[in-house]
């Protein structure tokens, strides 16, 4: 592609060269250097890549896009453009690049401190239900069309971004749906990109600190900014930080929740608990009436559903599609049931600090186990205030603990456990629990002592890499080892 093609709706200056350069591809990282590539030089938190220009250009590279003035004394030969914003610039030039392919499908992007990943899972669902074919973007990675990949950020740079995009697009895709991080906007990851529909689920301190959002104000902001950018924004009207982030907003608004003057209101909702389901039911009033069964625990699992059931709504889709989407719908590693017994039920979690387990245990709490019991541990090499929270919230919640490892990197597992255990001290006393080093037999000890009723909360690793007892990383699937367990014992 001619660099006055990639160069399209980007304001620039050309400061030496020519715009027919034909350039192959787009790389930020100058290791990737090489001939025919165009490199973006971008001013970022730790260091500023403008100081590899110069061994880019010795390696052959056609052109440079500069964000401020450099010497270009040693590179003659090659095109050099200047923009204002280098991460702006490489967003289009990518999305120009890629053929723009998030303008040839319905943008969905949802925004917020918790239940992004919740909403987007429950609103690809509704979206599948209704036979629309969807791309997915987010915390637990990319997935369309049976695929799936990693992602090192919830919002990956643009030009992942654009490329996933045509990877959408090319397989068939409809639909692109994303989480839209604070910082995925503030680094310009999706600059150039307009939604169809904005998601808002709530707000709240997260973030803030070096090289992330000075205050909670600029974060609330640039969360905000979602909805200068999109059609139809679909927000939480309960939260008490809605009326600041949608200031300036360009968007036609839909809203969800409890109050009365919700598009899509909530007016009572009951707990459902059986061998099989752990969810919610309740009763949707506003713009329309019905009644949503939902196949995840808890209060927050009401706001989730109603989001995505007002984006199907902007959407037309029909009734039956967001019933059963919202039914069926599971988030790995989120809340998900594992169904090996009718004597008790067993979840897995992705829980590992304080603040998310004691959200957990308060949710699980609501359906009156016999028992609630949880296995857990904490990372190593990490701050030891994580292992004495989550001890504290697990001795004053749980009925019964059972303490295992979770990662403990290059700490020994029993000085991780020694540290939850003071945790535990300073939150009962008289806490109930053992301590099963080996986290598969801490499975094992759990579906092995499980009682009549009880609730069990496998909390913190979930699918993450296991290191076996040969010391060979191999893959822990917990569900999958759950399964293989209820089903060598004969569980019924």
């Amino acid at each position: 592609m001619k660099l006055e093609q990639l160069m399209e709706g980007v304001p620039f200056t050309l400061v030496q060269g020519s715009l027919d350069t034909e350039i192959a591809d787009i790389i930020y990282d100058s290791r990737k250097a090489a001939p025919g590539l165009l490199f973006v030089c971008i001013v970022g938190t730790q260091r500023d890549s403008h100081t590899f220009a110069a061994d880019c250009a010795a390696k052959g590279v056609s052109a440079l896009v500069i964000q401020h003035d450099i010497d270009l004394s040693a590179m003659p030969g090659v095109t050099v453009v200047k923009v204002e914003s280098s991460r702006y610039a490489m967003a289009l030039m990518s999305a120009n690049l890629f053929g723009n392919p998030a303008r040839q499908m319905t943008m969905i992007g949802v925004t917020g401190t918790k239940g992004k990943t919740t909403t987007t899972h429950m609103i690809k669902s509704v979206l599948e239900a209704a036979g629309r074919k969807v791309g997915m973007i987010g915390t637990n990675g990319i997935y369309y069309m049976g695929r799936h990949k990693d992602t090192a950020n919830t919002t990956p740079e643009s030009y992942e971004l654009q490329k996933t995009f045509r990877e959408f697009l090319d397989a068939g895709c409809d639909t692109a749906l994303m989480e839209v991080s604070s910082q995925g906007l503030m680094m310009d990851r999706v600059a150039g990109v307009h939604y169809d529909v904005g998601v808002f689920t709530n707000l709240s301190p997260d973030h803030i600190g070096p090289g992330e959002h000075k205050t909670f104000e600029e974060y609330r902001s640039w969360k905000g900014q979602l909805f200068k950018r999109c059609d139809v924004g679909v927000v939480n009207i309960d939260d008490e930080n809605t009326a600041a982030l949608l200031e300036g907003h360009t968007c036609k608004l839909v809203t969800y929740g409890r109050d009365e003057k919700a598009d899509y209101r909530e007016t009572g909702y009951k707990l459902l608990r059986t061998h099989d389901f752990l969810g919610v039911a309740f009763h949707v009033t506003g713009k329309d009436e019905m009644d949503v069964k939902v196949n995840m625990p808890g209060e927050f699992s009401v706001y989730n559903a109603l989001a995505a059931l007002a984006v199907g709504k902007v959407l037309g889709l029909p009734d039956a599609a967001i019933h059963d989407g919202l039914g069926k719908c599971v988030v790995k590693g989120r809340v998900e049931l594992v169904p090996i017994s009718k004597k008790f039920t067993i979840l897995l979690d992705y829980a590992h600090n304080e603040v998310s387990t004691e959200s957990l245990l308060t949710t699980l709490r609501a359906y009156k186990p016999h028992r609630l019991v949880v296995v857990f541990g904490c990372g190593g090499n990490r701050s030891k205030l994580r292992r004495y929270g989550m001890g504290e919230i697990c001795a004053k919640m749980a009925d019964f603990s059972i303490l295992t490892e979770d990662n403990n990197r290059f700490e020994k597992v029993e000085d991780i456990l020694a540290d939850i255990r003071e945790g535990m001290n300073k939150g009962n006393p008289d806490a109930k629990f053992v301590e099963i080093p080996d986290r598969l037999d801490a499975l094992h000890y759990a579906v092995d002592h499980a009682q009549e009723g009880d609730l069990i909360a496998v909390i913190g690793k979930g699918h993450e890499t296991y290191r076996d007892r040969e010391g060979v990383k191999t893959p822990f699937l917990e569900r999958e080892l759950l399964e293989e367990y209820a089903q060598q014992i004969g569980l019924e």
